[in-house]
């Protein structure tokens, strides 16, 4: 379901808010608050908390799963997908960092439908990372080194970008695209 323009601009305050205060810590009325609406009004719009983190969560969840299918699909190398695995991260960062800080620290809140849907995507999503790294190591293409450290090196720095990206002034997303892949894929020697 595609939010309308008013339930963006709900979903988007409110996952900046998520993002500073904690999921836990945001009421509706802060969130009214910041749109500089009435709670009430909220819920001409919106239905709970929970169905905001959702629209947050699923929103992202499903890009990521969708994109890392049509990415191991591909006649491209094991590098070549996981450079574009990497540049997915980067751009999905640069577009939405406080969507992204939802979807790592407040996925557990989700209700229940949407938590067993999100952790299915979640599971998927990390099975094709880790058969692209796998069919990597067995074409050649990357060192034999153990597939679960590849893995976790990878994907600890692709999915915690958020963090550290806006805090850097004057660091542009160019810089962070073209280094980036490069480190991760070739190391630093």
């Amino acid at each position: 379901m595609k939010p309308t323009d008013r339930k963006s601009d709900i979903v988007n305050i409110a996952a900046s808010l998520f993002k500073v205060k904690g999921y836990s810590a945001v009421t509706m009325r802060d969130i009214a608050q910041a749109l500089d609406i009435k709670a009430a009004s909220l819920y001409n719009h919106i239905k709970s908390k929970q169905e905001i983190l959702a629209l947050i969560v699923i929103a992202i969840a499903e890009e990521y799963t969708n994109t890392i299918r049509t990415i191991a699909a591909s006649e491209d190398s094991a590098i070549e997908k996981l450079g574009k695995v990497i540049q997915l991260h980067i751009d999905i960062t640069v577009r939405n960092p406080d969507a992204l800080a939802s979807l790592n620290n407040d996925w557990m809140h989700l209700p229940e439908e949407e938590l067993k849907y999100f952790l299915h995507m979640r599971e998927e999503y990390e099975d094709i990372f880790r058969s692209i790294v796998k069919k990597g190591i067995a074409a050649g293409e990357i060192k034999n080194r153990n597939a679960e450290v590849i893995i976790f090196t990878i994907l600890s720095t692709i999915r915690t970008l958020y963090l550290w990206y806006g805090k850097k002034k004057d660091f542009s997303a160019n810089i962070l695209k073209e280094n980036l892949k490069d480190i991760l894929l070739h190391g630093v020697i």
